[in-house]
C-alpha cells in the first residue's frame, strides 16, 4: 500500500481524504507538476518547483508549502515508498474555502489543499515505445487559451488520447488555427536535416520542462532549434518527429495521421536526443 501525503501528513493511501467541497474536486480549481524518479533520485525538480509557483501566481493561489520543504517531501515518499523509476504527482487546489460557490474569497485567508503521491515505473528509462516510435493522429485544439497554467482540467486532453487509441494510435497533437500546439500531455517537435522546429513558447503551449532542457542540450550539441509554428501537413513531409514529456522524455514519433515518417521507424534526432537527455538528467538528479 502506497504512502501519500496530503496536507502535512504522510498517510496510507486508503486513509486519504479531502473535501467534496475542494474547489479542485468542484470546479477544476488546482494545479499539479509531474517529477520523474530515476535511480531513486528526483529529475528537474528546480524547474518543476518554479512553474508550479509560476502556476499558483498565475490563478492569485497561495503556495502552502516551500521549496524546500517541497523536496523534503518528494525525497520523503521516494523513500517510504522504494521507488528507483516512477513519478510523483503533486496536486494544489484552492482548498474548501467555504459552500460551492464561483467566487472564491481572499487567497491569503483560504487553506489551500495539497496532494503528493508516487507511481511505480519499472523500466521508464527503457520504454520499448522510444525504440519503435509513436504513431499520432490530429485533432482540433479546444481547450480554454491559458495551457500555460499547468492546471488540473485534463477532459480534453483525456478525450484526445481516447480518439487516438480508438484510431489505432497512441497519442494525439492538437491543432488552432492550422497550426500544431502541442500533444495532449507533451511538447511536440518535428526534423528537417539537421534543425529541430517547434512552437515558441506562449499562452497557447504549456512550458515543458523537459522542453527547455532538450533544447538545451540539443544546441550544445550543435543542432539548430527553430521556434516557430508548423502544419500537419509539414510534419508528414519532415525527415522525423517527437515528443518530449516528464513521463515520456524524448519519444520518438514515427506517423502522423497515417502518414509514417522515416519508413516508420525512429530517426537519429530523437533517439541521440533521448540519450543525451536522460544521461544528463541521470547526472544533475538530486
Amino acid at each position: 500500500m502506497r504512502t501519500v501525503y496530503v496536507n502535512g501528513e504522510y498517510l496510507p493511501e486508503t486513509e486519504a481524504k479531502v473535501s467534496i467541497f475542494d474547489r479542485g474536486f468542484l470546479m477544476a480549481d488546482g494545479v499539479y507538476e509531474v517529477t520523474s524518479v530515476l535511480d531513486g533520485k528526483l529529475i528537474d525538480f528546480e524547474g518543476h518547483a518554479l512553474r508550479l509557483q509560476r502556476s499558483l501566481d498565475e490563478l492569485d493561489m497561495r503556495n502552502p508549502i516551500s521549496s524546500e520543504d517541497l523536496l523534503e517531501v518528494h525525497r520523503e515518499l521516494v523513500r517510504l515508498n522504494g521507488i528507483d523509476e516512477g513519478m510523483i504527482y503533486l496536486q494544489i487546489t484552492r482548498g474548501a474555502p467555504g459552500d460551492r460557490d464561483f467566487v472564491f474569497p481572499d487567497p491569503e485567508t483560504t487553506d489551500p489543499t495539497i496532494v503528493l503521491f508516487t507511481q511505480n515505473k519499472p523500466g521508464l528509462a527503457d520504454n520499448p515505445a522510444a525504440k519503435q516510435g509513436i504513431k499520432v493522429i490530429s485533432i482540433e485544439d479546444i481547450r480554454w487559451g491559458r495551457r500555460d497554467i499547468k492546471t488540473v482540467q485534463l477532459l480534453y486532453p483525456s478525450m484526445g488520447k481516447m480518439m487516438a487509441k480508438k484510431a489505432g494510435a497512441d497519442d494525439a497533437w492538437m491543432v488552432e488555427d492550422g497550426v500544431v500546439t502541442e500533444g495532449t500531455s507533451n511538447n511536440a517537435y518535428i526534423v528537417k536535416g539537421n534543425r529541430i522546429i517547434t512552437r515558441s513558447l506562449s499562452q497557447s503551449i504549456l512550458h515543458g520542462i523537459t522542453r527547455a532542457a532538450v533544447l538545451r542540450f540539443a544546441r550544445e550539441a550543435q543542432m539548430e532549434v527553430e521556434e516557430r509554428d508548423f502544419t500537419i501537413a509539414e510534419a508528414q513531409e519532415a525527415d522525423e518527429a517527437f515528443v518530449t514529456s516528464a513521463s515520456t522524455f524524448v519519444m520518438p514519433v514515427v506517423e502522423i495521421d497515417g502518414v509514417a515518417l522515416g519508413g516508420g521507424v525512429p530517426g537519429r534526432v530523437a533517439p541521440r536526443l533521448r540519450e543525451i537527455y536522460l544521461d544528463e538528467s541521470r547526472k544533475a538528479a538530486i
